[in-house]
């Protein structure tokens, strides 16, 4: 066979098939949009947590996540717990969740020795030189919680503040806006824990 007729054949043959694909279908497809906002669990019993309440101003930069032991769920557990206790709402206990995750990553530390910053202890890294209890209360996940909540609920207007601005408020931080950056995970958390 001619070399010329057969290249005329393969490219009709070729031609054909992009004709065919272009008459199935539209060229430009929608990318599909990718949900960020945490899923909640929903057990069959228990109602689902109202995901908007979680995050209602979106997160701020770019999210980190760790994997957690028993004992840090346990603390994510206990300060939701204590949020409860103290009446305040889900979005709370994304704030508190949030702020341990930067300050001890759900970790209860004691002191650390030389790596301690001053006295600081406990899921939240309070001190008790500037008044947060004593070692025993701050080392105590329900009274850290509280006394955390205590301080949130006296920033005025925390609920319309991005979660930084609240945490940052009550924590006082050399780094304010570190704690942005574990909002996703701690809603997640309060979307898996809080009807548990």
């Amino acid at each position: 066979m001619n070399t010329t007729i057969l290249r005329k054949s393969i490219l009709g043959i070729a031609g054909l098939a992009v004709a065919g694909g272009l008459a199935a279908g539209p060229l430009n497809h929608d990318t599909p949009t990718i949900d960020t906002r945490p899923v909640a669990t929903v057990q069959a019993d228990k109602p689902a947590v109202d995901t908007d309440k979680l995050i209602p101003h979106g997160v701020q930069g770019t999210q980190s996540r760790i994997d957690l032991n028993d004992e840090q769920t346990g603390n994510a557990k206990a300060i939701i717990a204590a949020t409860k206790k103290a009446g305040m709402d889900e979005r709370a206990a994304v704030v508190s969740i949030a702020t341990s995750l930067q300050e001890s990553k759900l970790e209860n530390l004691g002191h650390l020795g030389d790596r301690n910053d001053h006295d600081s202890q406990g899921l939240f890294q309070q001190r008790p030189s500037s008044g947060w209890g004593t070692v025993e209360q701050i080392t105590d996940p329900e009274y850290a919680t509280l006394a955390f909540l205590k301080g949130l609920k006296q920033v005025d207007g925390w609920q319309d503040m991005p979660l930084t601005k609240a945490a940052q408020t009550v924590q006082v931080s050399a780094y304010p806006d570190h704690y942005a950056q574990w909002e996703t995970q701690a809603a997640d958390l309060v979307a898996q824990h809080w009807n548990s």
